[in-house]
């Protein structure tokens, strides 16, 4: 008998998750590197939806709807910025009510699904226009609920868009409706990807077991390849899509994205047997939670400094007082909002890289877009320039991962080559060459101008060679692989572990809310520099001042990297040991 016993295998070792019954999920048989794949493939379809809209964000306001650049540039960073906050909301309904596996469904039918009817009303309405056949009408339909920004695109007159977009006085008051349905649209998708993209990434990451070894190997090259994929994947088709938006059609290139998304959500349900599920285990409001515990640090600050003012006896302060800042972070609140707080030194020093690397894609495209961009008798679209970003991340992530942290675990004995405070502020360090770069080049492109007498030719190209500009990009994507990256994997790993979703989310809201401080820089110094003579962001990009700006950016960055340095010297890393979340 026993030794029948011995023939027989080992039986599986069962895990905290569950599967997809709700039964105790068993090691082998879920999770890892199979359910992973399935996660990372609807990343990848979700960006390059995402990615299909914003990468030519920039030309289609200052084109086809008419903008103006500053506005258009402050338009752009504040959608970004909206949709880099909104995964702060959806982190918390998954992290204490849906789960991470429901959240996402629910965000991926919000990009899909979003005013059917609306659509539907209008395809009706145009049905002539349209060609009237059943075939035209049920493509329309199919489609059709697929997104309200194909629709809005489809709404601009189409002259509009044959001849550059230029606006005519007494269009304005026809394309104002029109310009506000678009930027309808483009809320509600930020408001889909604020459910969708902190819980995708903290879902693929709980499918390695932390107290596994191997597996929180396999974790740590998850991040990796998870941006590798998501977004260097991407490269190619985006500018495909790009060149479609520009030289074929808004409506189809605006359109491709929608369908992309609706193949992402049934990958997606397609791996539900193999995925590993963590039930909600937060308990009441942890934003709320958080800042109580701010408010409460803060008056512990004061306290002590009011204490030291000469003249001021411990007799004149409240006797709770000094039990109300000793008290920070123990009885008041629960140890998640501490552990929250103390991210917040690393969150605030990195906003400057995001501000920075926000210019991607608002001023380095309208840069491009007045380069000599030909390539034999192709025009290259200013916007398909940012594939060298995503190649960047291609070539020097693998380089990262299968060279670089070989070599470093050999000198540093750490599992991860270098430590993810060092690996941000590498990437932070990379920004600031980036900036450098970025206003040298802008400093020739001017120079230029004025050599050929073009400062006041804005729609003439100027000759000189779009390869200048490329270097800028290169350095986004390079700085991407160190920062980001580490950015992702710090706030997943440092979060309690029932949080993995919220701290996704407080690492994308450090781009959401450095897209809002671009936003309002560009505001105010427009606003500033247009008073005493010509602005730094005119129309005429000829005239204007990038240059300065993007010198401005490298101090400003300089004085960040400083800041993050002297508070990631100080940190101290959270030890391990509790329960991650989610529920199918």
């Amino acid at each position: 008998m026993e030794a029948e016993e011995a023939l027989l295998p080992p039986p599986e070792q069962l895990l905290s998750a569950v599967d997809h019954l709700g039964l105790p999920a068993a090691r082998r048989s879920s999770g890892r590197w199979p359910a992973a794949l399935f996660i990372i493939g609807v990343e990848v379809a979700e960006r390059f939806a995402f990615f299909g809209i914003m990468g030519n964000l920039m030309i289609y306001l200052t084109g086809p709807l008419g903008q103006a650049t500053s506005s258009a540039a402050a338009a752009v960073n504040a959608w970004l910025g909206a949709a880099m906050l909104l995964p702060l909301l959806g982190s918390v309904v998954a992290d204490s009510w849906l789960g991470r596996y429901r959240t996402i469904v629910c965000a991926s039918l919000l990009y899909i699904l979003v005013f059917h009817s609306t659509v539907k009303e209008w395809v009706k309405s145009h049905e002539q226009e349209i060609g009237g056949t059943e075939v035209m009408l049920s493509f329309k339909f199919a489609i059709g609920g697929l997104g309200m920004v194909t629709l809005s695109s489809a709404l601009v007159p189409q002259e509009r868009v044959a001849c550059g977009g230029k606006v005519q006085p007494t269009e304005c008051s026809n394309l104002s409706g029109q310009v506000a349905f678009f930027y309808f649209s483009l809320y509600l998708v930020a408001f889909a990807q604020g459910g969708h993209k902190p819980c995708v990434q903290a879902f693929g990451a709980d499918q390695f077991d932390e107290n596994d070894p191997e597996e929180l190997a396999s974790r740590s090259s998850f991040f990796n390849w998870w941006y590798f994929t998501a977004y260097g994947g991407n490269a190619v088709t985006v500018s495909i899509l790009n060149y479609v938006q520009e030289s074929i059609s808004w409506q189809l290139g605006f359109g491709i994205p929608c369908i992309a998304m609706t193949l992402a959500l049934a990958v997606f349900c397609l791996g539900s047997k193999t995925y590993r599920f963590y039930p909600p285990k937060t308990s009441g409001n942890l934003i709320v939670q958080a800042g109580k515990l701010f408010v409460a640090w803060m008056r512990g600050q004061l306290t002590a400094w009011h204490s030291k003012l000469p003249g001021e006896s411990d007799s004149s302060l409240p006797s709770s007082s000094k039990g109300d800042a000793s008290k920070v972070g123990s009885t008041n609140v629960p140890h998640e909002a501490t552990a929250l707080l103390k991210l917040l030194p690393i969150w605030a020093t990195c906003l400057i890289y995001a501000v920075a690397v926000a210019q991607c894609f608002t001023f380095f495209t309208k840069q491009a877009s007045t380069l000599d961009r030909r390539i034999g008798s192709l025009v290259v679209p200013a916007a398909s320039l940012q594939i060298f970003s995503s190649a960047s991340i291609m070539i020097f992530l693998p380089i990262y991962d299968r060279i670089f942290v070989p070599i470093a675990r050999k000198y540093t004995k750490n599992p991860s080559g270098i430590t993810m405070l060092q690996r941000i502020g590498i990437g932070l360090a990379i920004s600031i060459i980036m900036a450098i770069f970025a206003a040298l080049v802008e400093m020739r492109r001017l120079t230029t101008a004025a050599d050929y007498g073009l400062l006041d030719k804005p729609e003439v190209v100027i000759p000189m060679s779009f390869l200048w500009i490329i270097p800028q990009y290169i350095l986004v994507g390079l700085s991407d692989v160190f920062a980001t990256v580490g950015l992702q994997e710090f706030f997943y790993d440092q979060v309690p572990d029932s949080l993995r979703s919220l701290g996704l989310a407080l690492y994308l809201s450090i781009a959401g809310t450095g897209n809002f401080i671009s936003s309002f820089l560009v505001y105010a110094i427009d606003k500033m520099t247009g008073r005493t003579g010509e602005s730094w962001f005119a129309n005429n990009l000829n005239r204007a001042h990038l240059d300065y700006f993007y010198w401005f950016l490298t101090v400003l960055s300089a004085l960040g990297l400083a800041a993050y340095m002297y508070f990631a010297k100080n940190y101290v890393h959270k030890k391990k040991g509790t329960q991650c979340n989610d529920s199918p």
